[in-house]
């Protein structure tokens, strides 16, 4: 299983600019752009429920669990 972080689709659908995310959330512009791209370890609770605050939404928007393709 792997994890699949879809908030810059709920950026776009709440037409926010990561910039404006991250004053809001008050972590830096470049720790967005690794959220959105998926290359974290892991995040907070605390930031999590701040960014489903700022775009009025749910961890589940933000997050998704996708089978892991297995080379054959």
């Amino acid at each position: 299983m792997e994890i699949i972080v879809r908030l810059d689709v709920m950026l776009a659908l709440r037409k926010m600019r990561s910039r404006e995310l991250a004053e809001r959330v008050g972590i830096t512009e470049q720790n967005i752009s690794l959220l959105k791209s998926g290359k974290v370890k892991g995040i907070r609770f605390e930031t999590l429920a701040k960014i489903c605050e700022a775009l009025d939404c749910q961890p589940g928007d933000l997050l998704e669990a996708a089978p892991t393709e297995v080379a054959g």
